[in-house]
Parts: C-alpha cells; sequence; structure tokens
C-alpha cells in the first residue's frame, strides 16, 4: 500500500526528471546551446529541484545515480526500480511537452557507438556522482547537498562535452532522442557506480556508509538496549522494619 509520502517521493523523481530534461531540451536546441549553457542550465535546475523536493525523495532524478547508490546500498531494490519507471517517464513527458511547443518532432542525436563517447559519459558522471556523494556522505544539509550537486553536474558535462553530447543521464538521454545503449545509457550507469563507490570506499567515515537494512536494525536495537540497561539498575534497598519488643 503506497502512502502519501511515497506517492509524494515518486511525483518529486518525475517533475524533478522531466524539468531536468526539459531545461537541456530547451537549451540545447536553442541558439546558445553550447555545451557551457547546457551544463549551467541543468546544473541550477537540479539545485532548484532539490531544494524544493529533495526532502521528500532524496532529489536523484537520474537513474544512474539511483543505481549508483543502489551499489552503495543506500537505496533498497524497490525504492530504486520505482524511481528509475517514473524518472524516465518524466524524461518522456518532457519530450512531448517540448515537441508540442515547437510543433515540430526531434531527429535522433546520439549517433553510434563510440569508446571516447562512452568514456566522456562515464568520466563527467563519475564526476557528478562522486560530488553527490561526498554531500550525502558527509550529511551535509539539503541547501549545501543542493548546491553540490548543481555544481558537480555543472563540472561533470563541461568535462564530458569535449567528446559527447553531456548527458550523464539515461533518462535525459531518452527525453532528447540520445537513446545510444553503450555509450549515453552504459556510461552514466558505469560512472555514477564508480563515483559513488569511490567516495563510500576511500573517503567516507566509518558508519556513514550502512545499508538501509543495517540502520533499521540499529534502530529497532536502541528500545531494546535502553531496557536492558535500566534493568540493571540496582532497585532501591527496602527498609528493614523495627524488630518488635517482645513483652516481659
Amino acid at each position: 500500500m503506497f502512502g502519501r509520502r511515497q506517492i509524494a517521493a515518486l511525483v518529486a523523481e518525475f517533475i524533478g526528471t522531466g524539468a531536468l530534461t526539459l531545461l537541456i531540451l530547451s537549451v540545447q536546441r536553442s541558439t546558445i546551446g553550447v555545451p557551457f549553457f547546457v551544463a549551467i542550465a541543468a546544473g541550477l535546475t537540479i539545485t532548484i529541484m532539490m531544494l524544493a523536493v529533495g526532502r521528500v525523495s532524496g532529489g536523484y532524478f537520474n537513474p544512474a545515480l539511483v543505481l549508483g547508490f543502489w551499489t552503495a546500498r543506500k537505496i533498497n531494490t524497490v525504492t530504486a526500480v520505482l524511481y528509475i519507471a517514473v524518472q524516465m517517464l518524466g524524461a518522456w513527458a518532457a519530450y512531448g511537452l517540448y515537441t508540442y511547443f515547437v510543433s515540430n518532432s526531434l531527429q535522433p542525436v546520439g549517433g553510434e557507438f563510440s569508446v571516447k563517447v562512452l568514456t566522456a559519459e562515464v568520466v563527467g558522471t563519475a564526476v557528478f556522482a562522486f560530488g553527490v556523494a561526498a554531500a550525502i556522505y558527509q550529511r551535509a544539509s539539503m541547501a549545501l547537498t543542493a548546491t553540490m550537486a548543481g555544481l558537480a553536474l555543472t563540472v561533470g558535462i563541461v568535462a564530458a562535452s569535449s567528446a559527447s553530447i553531456g548527458l550523464l543521464n539515461p533518462a535525459v538521454a531518452l527525453g532528447i532522442r540520445a537513446w545510444v545503449l553503450l555509450t549515453y545509457v552504459l556510461g552514466p550507469i558505469l560512472g555514477a557506480i564508480i563515483g559513488v563507490n569511490l567516495y563510500a570506499l576511500l573517503f567516507a567515515e566509518e558508519g556513514t556508509g550502512s545499508s538501509l537494512e543495517e540502520k533499521k536494525t540499529v534502530a529497532t536495537a536502541k528500545p531494546a538496549a535502553v531496557t536492558t540497561k535500566a534493568a540493571t539498575k540496582k532497585a532501591p534497598a527496602k527498609k528493614k522494619k523495627p524488630a518488635a519488643k517482645k513483652k516481659k
């Protein structure tokens, strides 16, 4: 059964991914569609959407990022599957909205498989995922996490744009008609897995990378620990009654 919070989280990922795809489409297909402006637009969109709904869903808006944190056991399997599904739907809805605005369908822009493009997408997404992982593992505030994610995405797109379109997001690749499995889908997934796990293994403090299942176990164990501690406290000594005087 889905509650209000679960539905809100799915809607947040749908809206966030859709907004990101629409902004990238709008800038990329405009007269200022150079990689730098695309990177700025994407970074600002991620920052704004994370500030708006990040506390509800986590603010991933990227199937590759979801898979990266899933491999690090920070997202459970059911949540990961649902997030990826609504993110893809959000990107597809953004494509439909954009084509409605411009009254024209879009031609595929992904090209064919290229090792350079794959490598660029891996490197760019790894930079982005590393930055997001740093904020999450350091337990930064949502404002700082959103800022870090926006800056990391901007830098990642600029880094990848020398050899690729610089999407770093399979959902966005679907939305802008760049769906090439071995470059704009596989590349971001590999990059996110590398970026998240690299930070988790080498730079995260011990205890911050525990799985959701482990955290639940710890949370449920606390009341028992408190009860045990309370039970070990010595009960107050009972006052002895004065012995009755013998009658002569």
